[in-house]
């Protein structure tokens, strides 16, 4: 499955005015990177993957209907996974960009 180029359209209107954004085809999806850490992608697998503070990804589990992204069967915390029904308004999707963003902007930039 390739990712959802309207979901990417509307991440892109999100984060445009961001100092230091970069686009990255990757995993089958297009990755969002702040200074060149990832903040948000629009997923090959449908929804989004958002890089979180991993002190925190305890709570969004608790709070939210994200998940962990698995990879080679192990769980990534500072990785969430928001499924399409979670990102379809435009104040759901803003919510997830400004978590990741946040969090990537908080990382020393990647040269």
């Amino acid at each position: 499955m390739s990712y959802d180029e309207e979901l990417a359209g509307r991440i892109r209107e999100l984060v445009a005015c961001e100092d230091g954004l970069t686009e990255k085809k990757m995993f089958g999806g297009l990755a969002f990177s702040i200074g060149g850490n990832m903040a948000i992608a629009a997923s090959g697998q449908g929804g989004v993957m958002v890089r979180v503070d991993p002190d925190e990804s305890d709570t969004l589990l608790a709070t939210t209907n994200a998940r962990l992204v698995e990879m080679r069967g192990r769980q990534m915390p500072g990785w969430m996974r928001v499924d399409v029904p979670d990102v379809r308004t435009e104040q759901q999707l803003a919510t997830w960009v400004a978590i990741g963003v946040s969090y990537a902007r908080s990382l020393p930039a990647k040269r």
